[in-house]
């Protein structure tokens, strides 16, 4: 083998087998549940996490325990923990209200962000992100759950590049449960989730976001020009600070968009229905996806995504492979989404129509 032809092959080799890594990581909280999906990466070997950012030590001896964590991982915040590890990224699990003070600890140390959705509770908080995006040129992303349902990526694919439908008239998302506590949140996530300050709101949060993301995106980062909103509060014995149902509506140039938002639904619904001038998608749930057309009314076979979880996504995005603009993880498409929940509890409390 030629000399020249073997350091090109070991240069080669030594990029993949970096690109090929898992992703360094650390923490910032223990308190949201969507937490054990990372843990449970990381019993697996596909993330490796360098430090925990966690001041509650019965959080820290449940997860200690259950994942057999080191003491050597845990700090008392993201500051301090940064001082002793380079992440490739940290990621929150913490209250959104708190999603700022992450940033601000990072930042500076131009380390990335990801935090689970939410980005902020108010546009302020979501303001002040930016800013510091802007200044430290890091990547500050927010994950959503319905980002890796292959039936939301085929409903984009359907109506932009395959042209099915024609142009979206309407938009409907409906994203709910029972509840929270019904459905079994452990309690240190139910005391900041039910929290009007810590959470910023309800259901019109908790839910409400999954929708505004999604039609944002389908509007390709175009804002709406007004909300209309309602929340509703069916349960205050179970959730007496905060609303448990909300419907947003939104306004687009030519189209409309309905945000159905809930805690009280008899079961766990995830689903998106898009109405074109000639035809109308359903994705049900993240593996299902049906088209009705004039005469016709048939499932759709998926093709896989791109991308199937926020790891790998966020790999990507770290190594400059892929650059988000407007995609559902973007910090500008989740600007926009906390501009409009900020509308939605405005219209609701207010009882009128706010313009953007």
């Amino acid at each position: 083998m030629k000399k020249g032809f073997l350091t090109a092959w070991l240069i080669a080799f030594g990029l993949m087998a970096f690109a090929q890594q898992p992703l360094r990581v650390g923490v910032a909280g223990l308190n949201h549940d969507h937490v054990y999906g990372l843990m449970e990466n990381y019993k697996k070997g596909r993330v490796l996490i360098l430090g925990i950012a966690e001041s509650d030590q019965q959080l820290i001896s449940r997860y200690k325990q259950k994942y057999q964590l080191p003491d050597s991982l845990f700090y008392s915040s993201v500051s301090a923990m940064l001082e002793h590890i380079k992440p490739d990224a940290v990621l929150a699990y913490n209250p959104i209200a708190d999603h700022l003070a992450v940033v601000e600890a990072c930042a500076p140390r131009g380390v990335s962000v990801m935090v689970e959705k939410p980005l902020a509770t108010t546009v302020k908080q979501a303001e002040r992100m930016k800013a510091l995006v802007d200044q430290y040129h890091i990547h500050l992303l927010t994950n959503y759950e319905t980002t890796w349902y292959s039936s939301n990526q085929q409903v984009y694919q359907m109506i932009y590049e395959q042209k099915r439908i024609g142009n979206i008239r309407k938009m409907v998302a409906h994203d709910g449960h029972q509840g929270p506590k019904e459905i079994g949140c452990s309690p240190d996530f139910l005391k900041w989730l039910t929290d009007p300050v810590e959470n910023g709101g309800g259901a019109v949060m908790d839910f409400g976001c999954y929708g505004a993301n999604l039609m944002t995106w389908l509007m390709q980062g175009q804002a709406p020009i007004a909300v209309t909103a309602v929340t509703r509060h069916y349960k205050p014995d179970v959730y007496p600070k905060v609303d448990d149902d909300a419907t947003i509506l939104l306004e687009y140039p030519g189209a409309m968009g309905q945000i159905e938002a809930s805690w009280n639904w008899p079961f766990g619904i995830k689903d998106l229905e898009v109405f074109g001038q000639s035809g109308y998608l359903h994705a049900l749930n993240g593996n299902e996806l049906q088209e009705r057309l004039q005469n016709s009314y048939d499932p759709v076979k998926l093709s896989p995504p791109a991308y199937s979880d926020n790891l790998v996504y966020l790999a990507d995005v770290l190594r400059g492979k892929i650059h988000p603009v407007n995609d559902l993880s973007s910090l500008e498409n989740n600007l926009i989404v906390v501009r409009i929940l900020e509308a939605a509890k405005q219209s609701a409390r207010e009882g009128k129509r706010i313009v953007l």
